[in-house]
């Protein structure tokens, strides 16, 4: 048993944290371009620790490493060969374990937590055309398995506690990784992408999407990410229904929306203490909670004090 599984035996909730652009973009950084967070992992790694630490320093029990949008591809296509990308990709996840070990060194904990997970965003991500918020995509299934197939075994291979394999848009790209995370080594969570109550960006039902590791061995938590928060309730519901022995994790934007065309957000964002129900959450099954696009350590912070 590995030290998520240990956490998730543990009482309590576990704070995820927030959004990681959201940070990296109120500490000044421009992160525009196809690799977005992720071009840090290049030009300036102790920015990304020091975003870590924000949420590690808000309360966050679990952080998620700035490979959401890497790739192989993404790198290559700045110049750098398929080995230094590779590296990169690692990268990520070794300067979250470098945030945690600066923090534990100031925070000695004798629990399993701050947990580190590899986060292993979907394959609209590394696109730039925001289709990891439709789950519409130009590509086949074996293309599909060849590019998570590359990430997953540089990504399983870097000592992170869980792969997070997070906002998957398409029921397609599901069962994909359903097949290969019989592959890796490191449990992992899966979460989705949601157009609304009961169906993920692609139009699938969720329920359908999240039977498909019901039964997984290697995948212990399951649950919706970068989602509108007046559909959480819900969609817990639904994952909890067909997979009722999963650990159910949430973490939901800020109801805004994204164009990718420009790189900006519209609509408004919610409020706090009135959308983000998290005590309602709780009740409901959620056993891991924090916020994503949009939120920030004081989100977390807030999440944390009502925990």
């Amino acid at each position: 048993m590995n030290k998520f599984e240990e956490a998730l035996r543990e009482e309590g909730v576990i704070i995820l944290d927030g959004g990681f652009a959201t940070q990296l973009e109120s500490m000044g950084f421009d992160i525009d371009g196809n690799l977005w967070s992720a071009k840090l992992l290049d030009t300036n790694p102790q920015a990304i620790i020091d975003a870590h630490r924000a949420y590690l320093d808000a309360g966050a029990d679990c952080i998620i490493s700035a490979s959401y949008q890497a790739s192989r591809h993404g790198f290559m296509s700045m110049g750098k060969t398929a080995e230094e990308a590779d590296r990169l990709i690692a990268s990520a996840v070794a300067l979250a374990l470098a945030a945690r070990t600066e923090f534990l060194d100031s925070n000695p904990s004798g629990k399993s937590l701050p947990l580190v997970a590899a986060s292993i965003g979907p394959y609209g991500a590394t696109q730039h055309d925001g289709s990891e918020y439709t789950g519409i995509y130009s590509i086949s299934e074996d293309e599909l398995r060849r590019f998570h197939k590359q990430r997953l075994a540089v990504l399983d291979d870097c000592g992170a506690d869980v792969l997070a394999v997070e906002t998957i848009p398409n029921f397609t790209e599901a069962k994909v990784l359903s097949e290969l995370l019989r592959q890796v080594k490191t449990p992992a969570w899966v979460s989705f992408a949601c157009r609304d109550g009961s169906h993920i960006s692609d139009g699938t039902k969720l329920s359908e999407a999240a039977a498909l590791f019901a039964d997984h061995p290697d995948v212990p938590a399951l649950g919706i990410n970068c989602t509108p928060p007046e559909f959480v309730s819900s969609l817990i519901k639904e994952v909890r229904r067909v997979a009722p022995q999963k650990a159910i994790v949430v973490y939901p934007n800020s109801g805004e929306i994204y164009h990718a065309e420009d790189n900006s957000w519209s609509g408004r964002a919610c409020d706090f203490d009135s959308d983000f129900n998290v005590t309602e959450w709780k009740n409901a099954g959620a056993k891991l909670i924090g916020g994503c696009c949009r939120t920030g350590p004081g989100d977390i912070a807030a999440i944390k004090s009502l925990m």
